[in-house]
């Protein structure tokens, strides 16, 4: 998917532009979630209690968007028995407000219907009020608690319209 500065594609978890964006995200959380700068080496151990393995297919996709040819945001998606969850969802500061969150969550629906999945979900905390104004915009409701990470703290989906090939002609 391409719009006039923005480029989005799948991208292994493991590729530069993947894995940059991905350490940005966790030194986001950290640093939001405990107030503080981030301490030496706390960004690896948190990526390493939660791999990113699960982006890839089977299992999952990574999509990475960069923006005047650069690594700008990514959001993931984990197929799940019945739904997928939406994770990982990150847009670097000097590109926000400039579309690349709308443009990843239309990127990751379409990729997601194509796929047969219905219902999107996603987790997140408190203190991410930009993430829950971009979700509810888009058409993601609040919803009961679906998991029991420690970190979550408002749970959203999203029904998704699959489309559906005309009926034939008898």
């Amino acid at each position: 998917m391409t719009t006039t500065d923005w480029t989005v594609a799948p991208t292994d978890p493991d590729h530069p532009d993947a894995a940059v964006l991905l350490e940005a995200y966790y030194e986001e959380m950290v640093r939001r979630y405990h107030g503080r700068p981030v301490r030496p080496g706390e960004v690896a151990v948190a990526m390493a209690d939660d791999p990113s393995h699960d982006l890839t297919a089977p299992t999952g996709f990574l999509l990475v968007a960069h923006r005047d040819g650069r690594p700008a945001a990514c959001a993931g998606l984990r197929f799940r028995p019945g739904w997928a969850e939406l994770t990982r969802v990150y847009v670097r500061p000097a590109h926000r407000g400039r579309g690349g969150g709308a443009l990843l969550l239309a990127a990751v629906e379409e990729r997601a219907r194509s796929a047969g999945v219905a219902r999107i979900r996603l987790d997140t905390r408190s203190d991410l009020v930009e993430a829950r104004a971009l979700y509810a915009r888009h058409g993601y409701r609040e919803i009961p608690a679906y998991n029991d990470d420690v970190y979550a703290e408002h749970w959203f989906e999203k029904v998704l319209q699959l489309t559906t090939a005309a009926p034939r002609a008898k």
